[in-house]
C-alpha cells in the first residue's frame, strides 16, 4: 500500500491506495495550523481503519503535497534572509523590470522585497557575459560580510552574482567561505537553483528559496517525526510545482520548488481521469477552503509554465506580484473558497474574498468560533450541504449559525432575508470564477466552450454547473474521488525534476556537437537529483528571433537540427502571436531537460464506504435555485447509487468530501466508473439569463 496526503488551508485530504487491487480509501481532515502534522497523522489512521488495515501495511512509502512554501511567502513568515550580491546591483529588488502594470494608478504600489537594503551587501567580484573571469572574489571583503552576517542573527543567505548562470563558480567560492565559518546557515545559489538570464527574476527566485528554506526545512522534518510515530519508514516524497515528485533531500534544498504543490496535484488527478474517460480538451476546476484554481490540459496533459507570480498586490493584475523562474503547471489562482469571508464595503457593495476564515475558525457553520458568513455558510442556508452529511457525518453543521452570519453582517443590504444575501454570496462568486476562466482560456488562445470542465475540490462540485453554464459549456464531470482528486493526482504522478540553464546559441552557428554539449550536463544534473538513472528525457528550448527580448518555450526532440528547431519554433510563434515573420534568424536562448524515473502508474478505484441502514432513499431536502426559488429536491449519496443512474435537477448527489449541485433542467448520468456527468441544459440558461435582466 501507498499513502498521500495534500494539506490545503481549510482540510488536508488523504489517499491510501492498494497497489495490487487499485483499491483507493479517501480521507478528510481539518488542517492542524499549529502542527500541519497532526492532521496528517490522524488522516492516515482514520483511512487505514477504513481499509482494516495497519501501518506495516503501507510499504510504497508516502507521497505529500503543502501550501506552506505559498504561504509563508504570502504571509510573509519565513527566515530572516541576508542577500549578497554583485557590487553596484544591492537595489536589483527595488529597481525590478521598470515596468508599471497599471500605467495610469499614480499609487501604484508593489510587493515590499523579502530581504530590506539592511540585509543587502554587495561583493567585489565580476564575471563577463560569458562567463569569464573579469574580477576575482575579494575574499577579505567577503570575511567582514560574513561577520557582519553573523552578528546580525541571519538565518539564511541568498547569492545572486552578476552572470552566475553561464558560471557559477564566484557563488560557489562563497558558499565554500560560508561552509567553513557558518556552516549551520544555509546558503542558496542562483547558479544552483535557477541558472537563467533576467537579473530581477533571479534574484527574487534565489531570495524566495533562501527566504523559506529554514521554515520549510522544519516543515519537512515534523512530517517525517509523525510519520516515524507511526512506524512508516518509508521515504517521504514530495510534489513539485510542475507535476513531478522527488525526495525530501531535495525539496530541502530547493524548497520553492514546491510552490504550488497542491494544485498541480490536482492537475494531475485532473489529466488522469480526463485521460481515462477519452477526454483530451478540459477545464481543471479546483476549489478548496481558500482558493479556486482552474488549468487548460489539453491531449492529457497540464501545459508547464516557466515562471509564476506569488503574492500579488492586486491579484488579477500580472506584474503586481514576485515573478519566480520556476516550472508550474500553468493555472490561473482566485482567490474565492468555501472560506472566502463576503462583507459590504465602503459603498455598500457585496465583495467575496480573497480574505479567508481557514479552517480556525472557519466559516460559522462549522461551529469552531467563526462568526463572518462565508461562501460555504452560503451553501449551507441555500441547502446545497447536508448539515448531517458533511465529511460523510463525520462533522455536523450548524445551520442556524450560518443564518445569523448572513443577518448580522450583510442583512441589511438584504431586506434582513438570510437567503436573499446567500444567494448574493452564490451569484457573485460564481460570476466572478466564470470571469477569471474566461479570461485564462481566451488568453492561451482557447474558447471555453470547446472544453469539457471537470470540476473537484470540496467546494467546486457545489458550483460548477452554474459556473458553466455562465460560461456556455455544456459538459461537467464530477470525478468518484472530487473531494480529494488532488491527494490522488499525487499517487499517479512520476518521479520528475527539470532543469535548465541559459546558453545563447543563433541557429546560424549550431555546429553537430551544440546539443549535446547543452543537453548533456542538464541530464546529468537531473539524474544527480532525481536519486535514479532516468527511464525517459523530455527536452525543450526557450527561443526567440534575433533582436528580440523575450522568447517563448518550444518541444524540441533530442535529434532535432537547426532546421527542426526554426520550423518549430516559428509555428509556436504563429500559434500564439497569429503571424509568422519572414525571418530565419533564430536564437536558443534557455535549453531545457525534464527527466522521469522508473513509474508503473496505478489504476484507482474507488471503494465505497459500507452501506449504512439510513440511506438516500427517497431522501429530498429545499434547495434555492435562481431559476425556481426554494423547491424541494431529491438527494442521492453518490457512491451508493448504480452505474447508468440518470437524474433530470434539481438534484443533489453528496460524496462524503463533497456534494455535486444538479441545476433545474440538468442531466446528471453516472458512469462505470462512479463519475457524474452532468449536461447543463444551455436553453434553461439563456431563459434565466433573460428573467435575471427582466427582474433587474
Amino acid at each position: 500500500m501507498r499513502v498521500s496526503f495534500d494539506i490545503g488551508g481549510t482540510f488536508t485530504d488523504l489517499v491510501l491506495l492498494d497497489e495490487q487491487t487499485g483499491r483507493a480509501w479517501l480521507g478528510k481532515c481539518l488542517t492542524t495550523y499549529d502542527d500541519f502534522s497532526r492532521a496528517i497523522e490522524q488522516g492516515i489512521l482514520e483511512v487505514l481503519t477504513a481499509a482494516e488495515a495497519n501501518t506495516t501495511s503501507i510499504d510504497k512509502g508516502v507521497v505529500g503535497a503543502t501550501t506552506l512554501v505559498t504561504n509563508a511567502l504570502i504571509e510573509r513568515r519565513g527566515a530572516t534572509t541576508a542577500l549578497i550580491t554583485t557590487k553596484g546591483f544591492g537595489d536589483t529588488l527595488e529597481i525590478g523590470r521598470e515596468w508599471r502594470y497599471d500605467l495610469y494608478d499614480p499609487q501604484l504600489k508593489l510587493p515590499d522585497p523579502l530581504v530590506p537594503p539592511e540585509l543587502r551587501f554587495e561583493l567585489t567580484e565580476r564575471l563577463l557575459a560569458d562567463g569569464s573571469e573579469h574580477l576575482p572574489v575579494d575574499l577579505d571583503e567577503l570575511g567582514r560580510i560574513v561577520d557582519r552576517i553573523a552578528e546580525l542573527s541571519v538565518e539564511s543567505v541568498a547569492v545572486c552574482l552578476l552572470h552566475s548562470y553561464m558560471n557559477p563558480a564566484h557563488e560557489e567560492e562563497v558558499a565554500r567561505v560560508f561552509a567553513d565559518r557558518l556552516g549551520d546557515i544555509p546558503v542558496t545559489l542562483s547558479g544552483h537553483l535557477v541558472p537563467v538570464i533576467r537579473e530581477y527574476e533571479r534574484t527574487v527566485t534565489t531570495v524566495a528559496n533562501a527566504y523559506v528554506r529554514p521554515v520549510a526545512g522544519e516543515h519537512f522534518h515534523d512530517i517525517e517525526v509523525a510519520l516515524e510515530n507511526l512506524g512508516l519508514t518509508e521515504p517521504l516524497m514530495l510534489m513539485q510545482s510542475n507535476g513531478g515528485v522527488i525526495t525530501t533531500g531535495t525539496a530541502r534544498r530547493y524548497p520553492l520548488r514546491l510552490l504550488e504543490s497542491g494544485p498541480a496535484a490536482g492537475a494531475i488527478g485532473a489529466a488522469y481521469v480526463g485521460k481515462d474517460l477519452g477526454l483530451d480538451r478540459l477545464i481543471a476546476f479546483d476549489m478548496g477552503g481558500t482558493t479556486a484554481k482552474v488549468c487548460i490540459i489539453e491531449n492529457g496533459e497540464p501545459r508547464v509554465a516557466s515562471s509564476f507570480e506569488v503574492g500579488r498586490v492586486h491579484r488579477l493584475k500580472p506584474g503586481s506580484g514576485l515573478p519566480v523562474t520556476m516550472p508550474v503547471v500553468d493555472m490561473l489562482e482566485i482567490g474565492a473558497g468555501g472560506g472566502s469571508i463576503a462583507a459590504l464595503d465602503a459603498l455598500g457593495l457585496l465583495k467575496v474574498g480573497p480574505h479567508s476564515a481557514g479552517s480556525r475558525p472557519g466559516p460559522a457553520g462549522y461551529g469552531n468560533g467563526g462568526t463572518q458568513p462565508t461562501v460555504t455558510d452560503a451553501d449551507i442556508v441555500l441547502g446545497y450541504l447536508d448539515p448531517d452529511y458533511f465529511l460523510g457525518g463525520r462533522m455536523t453543521l450548524d445551520v442556524d449559525a450560518s443564518r445569523r452570519a448572513m443577518l448580522e453582517h450583510l442583512g441589511s443590504a438584504f431586506g434582513d432575508d438570510p437567503i436573499a444575501a446567500a444567494a448574493g454570496i452564490v451569484r457573485v462568486v460564481d460570476e466572478h470564477m466564470a470571469l477569471a476562466m474566461q479570461v485564462h482560456a481566451t488568453e492561451r488562445g482557447h474558447d471555453p466552450r470547446s472544453f469539457t470542465m471537470l470540476a473537484f475540490g470540496g467546494a467546486a462540485p457545489v458550483h460548477a454547473a452554474r459556473v458553466a453554464r455562465t460560461l456556455g459549456l455544456s459538459h461537467v464531470v464530477i470525478p468518484s474521488a472530487a473531494g480529494v482528486l488532488s491527494a490522488t493526482g499525487l499517487l499517479v504522478a512520476p518521479p520528475m525534476v527539470e532543469v535548465s540553464r541559459t546558453r545563447l546559441t543563433e541557429l546560424a552557428v549550431w555546429t553537430d556537437q551544440t546539443p549535446a554539449s547543452a543537453y548533456g550536463p542538464l541530464r546529468l544534473q537531473a539524474e544527480e537529483e532525481l536519486g535514479e538513472t532516468a527511464d525517459r528525457f523530455e527536452y525543450a528550448v526557450d527561443m526567440r528571433f534575433v533582436g528580440q527580448g523575450f522568447e517563448i518555450e518550444v518541444a524540441v526532440l533530442a535529434d532535432d537540427g537547426p532546421a527542426e528547431y526554426l520550423v518549430k519554433f516559428a509555428t509556436q510563434y504563429e500559434r500564439i502571436y497569429g503571424t509568422r515573420p519572414d525571418y530565419t534568424r533564430a536564437e536558443v536562448v534557455t535549453w531545457r531537460v525534464r527527466a522521469y524515473g522508473t513509474f508503473d502508474q496505478p489504476s484507482l478505484v474507488r471503494t465505497s464506504p459500507p452501506a449504512v441502514a439510513d440511506d438516500s432513499v427517497g431522501r429530498s431536502r429545499m434547495i434555492w435555485f435562481p431559476e425556481t426559488g426554494l423547491v424541494r429536491a431529491p438527494v442521492f449519496r453518490m457512491l451508493e447509487q448504480q452505474p447508468g443512474t440518470s437524474v433530470v435537477g434539481p438534484a443533489i448527489f453528496q460524496l462524503p468530501e463533497s456534494t455535486a449541485v444538479i441545476g433545474p433542467g440538468d442531466l446528471a448520468e453516472l458512469d462505470e466508473s462512479g463519475n457524474l456527468h452532468i449536461a447543463i441544459n444551455l436553453r434553461s440558461s439563456a431563459q434565466t439569463a433573460t428573467n435575471e435582466r427582466v427582474s433587474a
